[in-house]
């Protein structure tokens, strides 16, 4: 039977999305890619494929979920399967230079930005960039390794600190660290636009005031210790209504020009009304308690929109092979 497969390795961001699909009465099932087996010799089974492979599954032990499912995306392709966020959408879910690059071909502002492969580097490229900066992995999610950087001394201790953080996850994933120019906004939050078949669905103020972990799912997977927004006391995440904004018509050029179908795109915007996009997620979550302050039920919530979207696809892929 032809149906709905999610590509996942995290069962508590796909809770929501299940609902949705229930409600739909759309078939489905999961494709939870952590190890397994893949047989190249044997097609695909039948249906519309929607990848949610995050960057930051290894800090959930599935160290190599994103290979497999990139070797998985390629099999389904060939096959010529519907795939939702495919090739070039994982690409550019592990790498912020990939996002950078990309956003930069459709006009869109990115922070200054120095790749270094080797912390050695880091204190050259902060230096050609003037203090403050803010490091970060390339391969990230969960807001790994971001630390903002106000001055030499700062930086020293800051590399110091790195030296001996026993922590697994504290190097990048690929060994790429970015030192980007610090942008100052006059108050403390981002705006997160979601777009949901490549076109924009609403618009998300993030308060940063506590910190830099952005991620609005409802059950986050951070570690002991570490500070959760989606489940933090006051209104973190308020959805804007009748948002508007000029670089938008660029944003929904950009997720169609690389095939993400689902994802959102993070900016900020700085004292003297510059606004600068810093991450591309196509591992999108949301919010609930947000969407519910803002009246938003069914087709208007981001899970809602996301099951209608694949459901529609796979209407189109039987009426096409009827």
């Amino acid at each position: 039977m032809s149906r709905i497969h999610v590509i996942h390795e995290n069962d508590a961001w796909v809770v929501p999305l299940r609902a949705a699909f229930e409600g739909l009465g759309a078939p489905h099932e999961e494709l939870f890619l952590d190890t397994g087996i893949l047989d190249l010799t044997q097609p695909p089974p039948e249906g519309v494929f929607y990848n949610r492979m995050s960057a930051s599954s290894h800090t959930r032990g599935h160290t190599f979920a994103p290979e497999y499912a990139g070797a998985v995306i390629e099999w389904l392709e060939r096959h010529g399967r519907t795939v939702v966020n495919g090739r070039r959408a994982l690409q550019l879910e592990l790498s912020k230079v990939a996002q950078y690059q990309a956003l930069a071909a459709h006009g869109i502002p990115t922070p200054e930005t120095i790749a270094v492969v080797g912390t050695q580097h880091i204190p050259d490229a902060a230096a050609k960039l003037g203090f403050p900066v803010i490091l970060k992995h390339n391969r990230a999610g969960k807001g790994l390794g971001v630390r903002l950087v106000n001055s030499e001394a700062g930086l020293t201790q800051a590399l110091e600190a790195m030296a001996h953080d026993a922590d697994p996850h504290a190097q990048p994933r690929d060994g790429i660290w970015l030192v980007q120019r610090y942008v100052a906004a006059p108050e403390p939050f981002i705006t997160r636009a979601e777009f949901v078949g490549g076109r924009f669905l609403y618009a998300v103020r993030v308060d940063t005031s506590e910190g830099f972990e952005l991620c609005p799912a409802d059950a986050c997977q951070v570690g002991e210790g570490e500070f959760c927004p989606a489940v933090a006391p006051g209104e973190k995440f308020r959805i804007v209504e009748s948002f508007s904004h000029p670089l938008i018509p660029r944003m929904e050029a950009f997720l169609t020009a690389n095939g993400i179908g689902v994802g959102a795109i993070e900016f900020i915007t700085d004292r003297d009304g510059r606004t600068f996009a810093y991450d591309v997620n196509t591992n999108t979550n949301y919010n609930a308690d947000a969407e519910r302050k803002a009246g938003r039920e069914g087709a208007r919530t981001g899970m809602g929109a996301i099951a209608a979207h694949l459901h529609r696809l796979l209407d189109s892929r039987l009426a096409k092979a009827a």
